[in-house]
C-alpha cells in the first residue's frame, strides 16, 4: 500500500488544518487507517485511527478537536484539526495496518504558532 499525505502547513493557535492521506488501494480492504505524529525529541504517537468497520479512536490530547474520517470513493482518509495548539506542532504521518503489517506515508509538517 502506498500512502500520500498532504495538507500540512503553518497556522496560528486556534486555527484549523485538514490533512489528507490518499491510499493506492481501497481503504475498505485496510484493517485500520491512522494518523500518527512525532514532535522533535519525542516518540511517534497515535493521534487518531479509523477501522474498516467505522470505529474511531483518538488520543486524549486531541479528543474534541480532531476528527478522522474516510472517503471510500476516493480511498482517502482525512484528519480535520480544529482549535490547534502549539503542542500540536509535529510531523504527521499516515498509517495503514493491513494483514499485521504497517505501511507509512511520508510525513507532513504541521506548525502551530502561539
Amino acid at each position: 500500500v502506498q500512502l500520500q499525505a498532504s495538507g500540512g502547513g503553518s497556522v496560528q493557535a486556534g486555527g484549523s488544518l485538514r490533512l489528507s492521506c490518499a491510499a493506492s488501494k481501497s481503504i475498505f480492504s485496510i484493517n485500520t487507517m491512522g494518523w500518527y505524529r512525532q514532535a522533535p525529541g519525542k516518540v511517534r504517537e497515535l493521534v487518531a485511527a479509523l477501522t474498516r468497520g467505522g470505529t474511531t479512536n483518538y488520543a486524549e490530547a486531541v479528543k474534541g478537536r480532531f476528527t478522522i474520517s474516510g472517503d471510500y470513493a476516493r480511498n482517502t482518509v482525512y484528519l480535520q484539526m480544529n482549535s490547534l495548539k502549539p503542542e500540536d506542532t509535529a510531523v504527521y504521518y499516515c498509517n495503514a495496518l493491513l494483514r499485521n503489517y504497517d505501511y507509512w506515508g511520508q510525513g507532513t509538517l504541521v506548525t502551530v504558532s502561539s
